[in-house]
Parts: C-alpha cells; sequence; structure tokens
C-alpha cells in the first residue's frame, strides 16, 4: 500500500504561482514512477506531468510546458508540481498518483498506470 497526502492548493489570480506537494509512505518511493493529474468541475480527470523514477526524465502535457515543473526527492519521499503562470482554466482539483511500474526512463500519462491516488488538492486561479 502506499500513502500520498497532497497540499499546497489554494486560491491564486491569475499569472500567479503556486507549489505543491505530495509526500508518500508504505512504500520504496525511489521505486514508484509519480504523475500528477486535475479534474475541474464536470469533467474527466486529466494528465498534468509525470516523472520517472529517478527524476532525470519528465513529461507534460502541451497546455501546462513551461510553466509547470514536476520534480522529486527519493530521499524525502515527496513529489511536488511548481506551477507558474496560472491561468484560469488551470482551476481544478489536483491530484498525486503512484504507480508501481518503475521501468527507466518510462513515464505514464493515462490514469490506468496508476495504482495509488492522493485525496487531491484545490487550486483555484481568479481572472
Amino acid at each position: 500500500q502506499v500513502q500520498l497526502v497532497e497540499s499546497g492548493g489554494g486560491l491564486v489570480q491569475a499569472e500567479g504561482s503556486l507549489r505543491l506537494s505530495c509526500v508518500a509512505s508504505g512504500r520504496t518511493f525511489s521505486r514508484l514512477s509519480m504523475g500528477w493529474f486535475r479534474q475541474a468541475s464536470g469533467k474527466e480527470r486529466e494528465f498534468v506531468a509525470a516523472v520517472g523514477w529517478s527524476g532525470s526524465n519528465t513529461y507534460y502535457t502541451d497546455s501546462v510546458k513551461g510553466r509547470f515543473t514536476i520534480s522529486r526527492d527519493n530521499a524525502k519521499n515527496t513529489l511536488w508540481l511548481q506551477m507558474n503562470a496560472l491561468k484560469p482554466e488551470d482551476t481544478a482539483v489536483y491530484y498525486c498518483a503512484a504507480s508501481l511500474y518503475a521501468f527507466p526512463g518510462v513515464m505514464f500519462t493515462t490514469t490506468e498506470r496508476y495504482h495509488y491516488w492522493g485525496q487531491g488538492t484545490q487550486v483555484t486561479v481568479s481572472s
């Protein structure tokens, strides 16, 4: 079992920044592939960013490239999502997710590949 606890969400004005954190417990963090997803009201959960087990490889959905940065510290069992230049369309509940499929250089963009999910943290961007 893996427990994931997100924090760092809140209300911010457009062009502002937020940093989301996700602390993992219950399994060796370095053996997990990690990702961030988001779900806006009335919409399906969508992929935001992913990072491989070592932290060297990252992947982003097009709409956040150049604005968001995913990173991890395996010694601290922590995943982050630095979000800059936020837009109202970034408003959603953000979830961190962990996959047991940890292979070098491999990252996953679909919910089906992830085995564990956090409870989510609300991000609201006002215009």
